[in-house]
């Protein structure tokens, strides 16, 4: 089963998910949702979900300057991230359980 299709549609809850714990810069959110499991992950398709869940005002971000290289832009969740994150957990929750359920069936 081609898994790019499921990633689409729960890629912002994922990146809401590896925010919570630590603020991270694009690469290094990419690096986490990859040994999270999401090996399908795309660069593009990430840096494209930071940037809209900011505009969408859930994230905020600040740059740390670097002088071995380009600087970073971090995001962090905020309040509004952090409420978007436990109203999306709920749902994800709740469909898989109800999927779970209607598998058990089939199998």
């Amino acid at each position: 089963m081609d898994t790019s299709q499921l990633l689409k549609g729960v890629l912002d809850l994922a990146v809401l998910a590896v925010l919570r714990a630590e603020d991270g810069y694009g690469y290094d959110v990419l690096r986490r949702l990859r040994a999270g499991g999401l090996d399908e992950v795309g660069d593009a398709s990430v840096y494209g979900t930071l940037r809209r869940l900011y505009n969408a005002g859930l994230l905020t971000s600040y740059v740390v300057p670097s002088e071995e290289g380009p600087h970073r832009k971090y995001y962090s969740l905020n309040e509004p991230g952090r409420e978007r994150l436990a109203e999306s957990g709920r749902t994800w929750r709740s469909f898989a359980h109800t999927l779970d359920d209607l598998l058990g069936v089939v199998a």
